[in-house]
């Protein structure tokens, strides 16, 4: 690796319905990578009426922390969640995030209320504005809202809208409500997620992209998450190299990683 501080913040194991490997399998990824860490943040799609999540959280929770005393001392383990829609079931929520202690919490928003993911999806040009305009008035409530720690893969639809279906989108229409919504962050302090696993897809971009970043960092944004959103252990850390490589393109020379929700900033180098 080209860096010697590799951590990466944004990780689903098989807790997550969408990943493949265990806790400890991430782990192992994590050292066969060069990473020095790693955040273990499966799915907690918490507007799902089917899933029991109480039985998950404590799954998961127990699972990653075998892990965590398993790796002690080899690399930085640390327990997460991925909030998705959050906003949506707002006590529910809570719940989830009072009863355990986590180290650090991804906010997402995958979907509009009682809507599909946006991944299932149709677009064409009359609906992309709607779309997105509704979706960034959910990212700014789940900054509002200031129960999570970093937000996740701002720009999210993009990677089917511009990736999958080879749509344009001029992100300038809504340069306004971006900017309320790093203004939002920046006064909170709590963090933006730089997320790489669009690098490696037909999107060929990261989320956000650089250009978001760079506003990001200009309006005085300093704290900023790295996450591969892996969901294979060999693929944890993967380009978590490439995404340090932007952040010092845009100014930053620190990134963020959280010990007990509390952001704690590590030099890149």
């Amino acid at each position: 690796m080209k860096y010697k501080n590799i951590i990466d913040m944004h990780t689903h194991s098989d807790n997550s319905f969408d990943g493949h490997h265990s806790c400890v399998l991430l782990c192992e990824g994590t050292i066969d990578n060069g990473g020095r860490g790693i955040a273990i943040t499966d799915h907690c799609d918490i507007d799902d009426k089917t899933y029991d999540f109480r039985a998950f959280s404590l799954n998961q929770y127990v699972q990653s922390y075998s892990a965590k005393k398993a790796f002690e001392g080899k690399i930085l383990v640390m327990q997460g969640l991925e909030l998705g829609q959050g906003i949506y079931e707002k006590e529910k929520s809570l719940d989830i995030l009072d009863s355990y202690n986590y180290d650090f919490i991804l906010g997402s928003i995958h979907n509009l209320k009682d809507t599909p993911d946006f991944y299932y999806l149709d677009y064409n040009d009359d609906n992309i504005d709607e779309l997105l305009s509704k979706y960034f008035e959910a990212e700014l409530e789940l900054a509002e809202w200031d129960k999570t720690d970093s937000l996740a893969h701002l720009t999210y639809p993009l990677r089917y809208i511009c990736g999958r279906d080879k749509l344009e989108v001029d992100l300038a229409k809504y340069s306004e409500i971006i900017d309320a919504i790093f203004e939002t962050l920046i006064k909170n302090k709590k963090s933006l997620e730089l997320n790489v696993s669009g690098l490696f897809t037909e999107f060929n971009n990261t989320m956000p992209t650089v250009e978001l970043i760079k506003r990001y960092y200009d309006l005085g944004g300093r704290y900023i998450t790295v996450g591969t959103d892996s969901h294979y252990y060999n693929k944890v850390c993967i380009g978590i190299d490439r995404g340090y490589d932007l952040l010092k393109k845009c100014g930053f020379s620190a990134f963020t990683i959280y010990k007990n929700r509390e952001p704690i900033q590590i030099e890149i180098r």
